[in-house]
């Protein structure tokens, strides 16, 4: 393995709209490999049935389910939460000492390849195709994007979401 790698950073993610439940699990799946401490659930992502869950129990299960088929028991492995408001979740971790760094790509976005991350970050995901929302992308610290060499706009979002991780991780 080259690189360093930063066991002492504490790395977060938000979820916001994703629409996949298997990207959800892929993600997980991915969080849990890359020492992920908490993966937030907001806006209308999917999420596994938790205790106290307010979903209708159908739904709930459907969902658990679809996201199981590619979680493959991460969803047990990885802490995670759904909050109801992303910009909420978003302050009070910024309150609490993380950086957001929304994975995005825009004018003003830094190249990952050139990020030195701090000690305590956020990664910040979003919709699948639309991406994160100018609102929400104007209170984040920072925005990283992933340079495309080929034809195709962007990757899928759990794919960027591993190149970002393990450059975060092995930074």
């Amino acid at each position: 393995m080259t690189g360093k790698i930063s066991p002492m950073r504490t790395i977060r993610v938000i979820a916001h709209d994703i629409r996949s439940t298997h990207n959800v699990g892929s993600l997980l799946r991915t969080c849990e490999g890359l020492g992920v401490e908490h993966i937030y659930f907001t806006g209308y992502t999917p999420y596994p049935l938790s205790r106290g869950d307010d979903r209708m129990p159908h739904i709930a299960n459907k969902l658990t389910a679809q996201i199981h088929k590619t979680a493959l028991d991460a969803e047990n492995l990885v802490a995670w939460s759904h909050e109801a408001d992303v910009l909420q979740c978003i302050k009070q971790l910024q309150h609490d000492g993380y950086v957001i760094a929304a994975l995005e790509q825009s004018s003003n976005s830094e190249l990952l390849s050139d990020y030195t991350a701090p000690e305590k970050i956020v990664l910040l995901l979003g919709r699948e195709v639309e991406g994160i929302e100018d609102r929400i992308l104007s209170i984040c610290d920072v925005c990283l994007e992933i340079p495309m060499l080929g034809e195709k706009e962007s990757f899928n979002v759990v794919q960027a979401t591993a190149m970002a991780l393990y450059k975060l991780r092995f930074d």
